[in-house]
């Protein structure tokens, strides 16, 4: 099995650019409606792929923008935490958790894109055992 997120925005086209210069994603797929807005996207960054699209209220799937609380986070594998962090600083990524080690041997850091999706940047790579545990 292999798990690919799903991620809903208001304004799909401009999460993507902020994804692309923030966190270094490349768009591979775009597909537009006749309105010209994305309904669907896939940027690939490595080994990892999201899909963004905009949102759809209809079928329950809407930005995080404007509700309290995390509901889901992305979690990416970086092995430079740092200097991913200062690229998403740069590109207007709100940092809400600077780079730090965690009890395990990880560097993480936290960061919310333009609507409020959580992502967690750090050296542990699921699936293997992390230092100390």
């Amino acid at each position: 099995m292999t798990a690919y997120p799903a991620l809903f925005y208001r304004d799909a086209a401009a999460a993507i650019d902020f994804l692309e210069r923030a966190f270094g994603f490349q768009t591979v797929l775009r597909v537009t409606g006749p309105d010209g807005a994305v309904g669907h996207a896939e940027l690939r960054s490595g080994d990892a792929l999201v899909m963004v699209g905009g949102e759809q209220p209809d079928r329950g799937w809407v930005s995080p923008a404007g509700r309290d609380g995390v509901t889901a986070l992305v979690y990416l594998v970086c092995d430079d935490v740092d200097a991913h962090c200062a690229r998403a600083r740069a590109a207007g990524a709100e940092i809400t958790m600077e780079p730090r080690y965690t009890d395990y041997g990880s560097r993480d850091y936290l960061a919310l894109d333009p609507e409020g999706n959580t992502w967690s940047v750090g050296t542990y790579r699921p699936g293997t055992s992390p230092p100390g545990v």
